[in-house]
C-alpha cells in the first residue's frame, strides 16, 4: 500500500489594514512564528508592504530575510511593521478587477494562505477575496486575524488593541486628574480629554477604570451611544466644580446630538467613507466656557493612544499574539473565510480561549456599548463595565530599554521579486 502523498507546500501572505495598534506587531509576530514552526506545509511567508496595496502592486516583502531576534522584538515593538493603508476594496461587482488582480498576484507566488490583520471593514475584503478565490478556481484560505482599537468587532469577547488603548486612556485619565486636582483653585476648573471612538463608546468607557472611589475622575463620560444633551451635560459640570472644586470629562470623538449629527464633524471623509472626525474636545470646552465661565484646557489622544506600547496590557499582548498564532493554524486544519476570536470563560479569575468564528458574520457589523455598561443618567460606567473592563487592562509588558528610550525594532523588508509584467495602479 502506497503512502499518502503529503500536500504540496505553498507559500502565505500576510497584510496589516486600518489603523494600526501598540500590539498588531504582535500578532504579526504570532502569524510568522507559527508559519516558521510549520515549514514542512508552509514555505515562504510575505507580507504586503503597506496592507492591501502592497498585494494589488505586487509590492510584497519577504519575512524569511528577517532574524528570529528581530521577529522576536515585534511582541514588543508598537505600530505596523510592515505599514498599513485604509484602502477600501467595494463590492467584487465594483471592483471586479482589484479583485482579479489580488488573485494573479496568488498565482504568481503561489500563494494558498491569506492572514489580513484588520476590522470591520478588512474582514469584509477577506470574505470576498475567498470568493472570488472559489469564482476563479483558485485555493486559497483566507483567516481574518482581529485588530481594532475601537473594541467594536461583533462575536469576539474584545479585540487586540483595545485592552492597551483602555489602560493607556485610564492611566492618562487618572494622572491628568490629580495634576487638574492640584491646580484648581487658583487656575484650570475642567480637563477635556478627547478619545477615539466613531460609533461605539468602548474606549471612553475605559477611562472609568481610573476611579478609585466615588468622586473620582472621570466626572462625566460622554459616549456615542448616548445623545449629548447641552442643558443636563452644562449643569453636571456646574454641579462637578461645586462639589469637587473642578470636573474631568472624557468624551469620545463620535458624540452625537439627538438628531444623529457629530459634535465635531470636519465635513471630510476617510478612505472607508466614514465622516472624519476631530474637535469634540474643544467644542466641549467652548461650549463650557460660554455657558460656565470656568477656566478649561482640553487635549486629545489621537495616535498617542493607541502607540503606547511602553504602557501596554500584558493581557492584551498575550491575546494579539494568540490570535496570529490561532490564525495561521485554522488554515492549517482547512479552514477557511474564518476569524480566531476571543471567547471569555471567567471574569474572576478572567480565563479566555480561542475560538474559529465566519467572517460572514463579523464583516461590516458594529458592537457597540450595551446600555446596561453606562449608568442612569448617561454619564458613566456600571459594574457591570467595569467587570467586563477590567481584566483587559490587567498586567503590564515592558518594552526593553536602551539609553532611557523603548528599543524598538524596524525590520529590513526586503522586497521581493516581481513576477508579473503589468503595473498596477492604485
Amino acid at each position: 500500500m502506497k503512502a499518502s502523498k503529503a500536500p504540496r507546500k505553498r507559500n502565505a501572505l500576510y497584510a496589516q489594514s486600518g489603523g494600526v495598534t501598540a500590539v498588531i506587531n504582535a500578532s504579526a509576530a504570532g502569524v510568522i512564528e507559527t508559519c516558521r514552526a510549520h515549514s514542512n506545509r508552509i514555505g515562504k511567508l510575505y507580507a504586503g508592504r503597506h496592507g492591501i496595496v502592497g498585494v494589488l502592486t505586487e509590492d510584497l516583502i519577504d519575512t524569511s530575510r528577517e532574524s528570529i531576534k528581530a521577529i522576536r522584538a515585534l511582541h514588543h515593538t508598537p505600530a505596523g511593521a510592515f505599514g498599513s493603508a485604509r484602502y477600501k476594496l467595494k463590492s467584487i461587482e465594483q471592483d471586479r478587477l482589484k479583485y482579479e488582480r489580488l488573485i494573479e498576484v496568488f498565482r504568481a507566488h503561489d500563494i494558498g494562505y491569506f492572514f489580513y490583520n484588520g476590522g470591520n471593514d478588512s474582514m469584509d475584503t477577506a470574505l470576498k477575496i475567498s470568493k472570488i478565490g472559489a469564482e476563479l478556481h483558485y485555493p486559497i484560505a483566507c483567516i481574518g486575524v482581529p485588530k481594532t482599537v475601537d473594541n467594536d468587532l461583533p462575536i469576539t469577547d474584545c479585540c487586540p488593541g483595545f485592552g492597551s488603548v483602555a489602560k493607556y486612556i485610564a492611566v492618562s485619565t487618572r494622572e491628568a486628574a490629580l495634576d487638574v486636582a492640584s491646580m484648581a483653585r487658583t487656575s484650570t476648573k475642567v480637563f477635556i480629554l478627547e478619545v477615539m471612538g466613531r460609533h461605539a463608546g468602548w474606549i471612553a468607557a475605559a477611562s472609568g477604570l481610573s476611579q478609585q472611589k466615588s468622586g473620582d475622575a472621570p466626572h462625566i463620560i460622554l459616549f456615542p451611544e448616548i445623545p449629548f444633551e447641552q442643558k443636563s451635560f452644562l449643569a453636571r459640570v456646574k454641579d462637578c466644580v461645586a462639589r469637587h472644586g473642578f470636573c474631568v470629562i472624557v468624551v469620545s470623538e463620535g458624540v452625537k446630538t439627538k438628531d444623529g449629527t457629530f459634535l465635531a464633524e470636519a465635513g471630510t471623509r476617510d478612505a472607508f467613507g466614514h465622516a472624519q472626525l476631530g474637535g469634540a474636545a474643544p467644542e466641549i470646552a467652548r461650549l463650557v466656557k460660554e455657558g460656565l465661565g470656568y477656566k478649561y484646557h482640553w487635549a486629545v489622544a489621537d495616535y498617542l493612544q493607541r502607540a503606547a506600547r511602553h504602557v501596554a496590557s500584558k493581557t492584551d499582548v498575550e491575546q494579539a499574539y494568540a490570535v496570529g498564532k490561532a490564525a495561521v493554524e485554522f488554515a492549517l486544519k482547512g479552514h477557511n473565510a474564518v476569524l480566531p476570536v476571543i471567547v471569555r470563560k471567567s471574569d474572576k479569575p478572567y480565563r479566555w480561549g480561542i475560538a474559529a468564528a465566519p467572517l460572514e458574520a463579523v464583516a461590516n457589523v458594529e458592537k457597540k456599548l450595551p446600555r446596561h455598561f453606562v449608568t442612569r443618567d448617561g454619564f458613566g460606567i456600571t459594574a457591570a463595565a467595569r467587570r467586563y473592563l477590567a481584566p483587559l487592562i490587567a498586567g503590564e509588558d515592558y518594552p526593553p530599554f536602551k539609553d532611557g528610550l523603548p528599543d524598538y525594532v524596524v525590520l529590513k523588508n526586503i522586497a521581493v521579486k516581481r513576477k508579473l509584467k503589468s503595473n498596477f495602479k492604485v
